[in-house]
């Protein structure tokens, strides 16, 4: 597996490379770690290489293979992630950044959402990798557990918690649903063998399978705002949404449910292609 490691911001260096150190462990290749900073008199190019160097000496990443790129970031880092055809990108996100809230989207946000690849953009501190909240659309054959297990899966040890939420409300119910099934528990669902009920252990056998110990997990409300209150309220170290690709209106509504997460939740958060 190729993983890009992009930092376009030195301020947050340190939280991205802790972050990327777990994945260098579980990869076959040297992390490629690109510094994509816009030039200024406080960041020469000397200066850049040298706080690269030592933050990645801190962190302990073996044999990486550096980079340093003058100029726009957000342009530097989606050419590097095409032209090296990489699997993986890791970008820093300066979570309580003025600009950013006042200006629009953050660079790590639109790297996310324009990159061709998984991308996890690391916000609020980053700490071992124990807790994963993987937040599934509750559609039949999810493409986002079939991506996640394909391409990723491999880089957890299988000793992670691993929570698979579906959120129901009414508005997402599909034909049959009857309102009963939107206020009971996971395990009430799947032992009746309702509808939501059996995709849910479908999601438990395909997690199960990449050797993952999943947990099923099931909110009532808007999509957006259970995600986000149990990625706090569980205090998970990485949340797991899918981008989600197709044509149409959904596309765009299930775009806008992603960037609203991205922008919103304040820890790692891993989109799934």
């Amino acid at each position: 597996m190729r993983v890009l490691v992009a930092i376009h911001d030195l301020s947050i260096i340190e939280n991205v490379l802790q972050f990327a150190a777990q994945i260098a462990l579980k990869v076959d290749e040297p992390l490629a770690i690109l510094a994509a900073i816009e030039s200024t008199a406080d960041h020469p190019p000397d200066r850049v290489d040298a706080i690269l160097t030592e933050a990645c000496q801190r962190a302990a990443i073996p044999a990486a293979q550096t980079q340093i790129q003058m100029g726009e970031p957000i342009k530097n880092i989606l050419d590097e992630a095409r032209r090296g055809n990489y699997d993986l990108v890791i970008v820093g996100d300066l979570t309580n950044h003025r600009p950013a809230r006042l200006f629009g989207v953050s660079h790590a946000i639109r790297i996310a959402e324009r990159a061709t690849c998984p991308v996890i953009v690391v916000k609020g501190k980053a700490g071992p990798t124990q807790r994963i909240l993987l937040c599934d659309s509750g559609s039949e054959g999810s493409p986002l557990l079939r991506r996640f297990t394909a391409q990723l899966a491999d880089l957890l040890p299988g000793e992670e918690q691993v929570t698979v939420l579906h959120v129901m409300s009414q508005i997402s119910a599909g034909p049959g649903v009857r309102g009963k099934q939107l206020r009971v528990s996971a395990d009430e669902l799947i032992e009746e063998h309702t509808p939501e009920g059996e995709l849910l252990k479908q999601d438990i056998r395909s997690l199960e399978q990449s050797r993952l110990h999943p947990i099923p997990k099931v909110r009532h409300g808007l999509v957006v705002d259970e995600i986000l209150d149990e990625a706090r309220s569980g205090d998970y170290d990485l949340v797991v949404i899918g981008a989600y690709i197709g044509e149409g209106w959904g596309r765009f509504l299930l775009e806008d449910l992603a960037h609203k997460i991205l922008v919103q939740i304040d820890r790692p958060v891993l989109l799934v292609r």
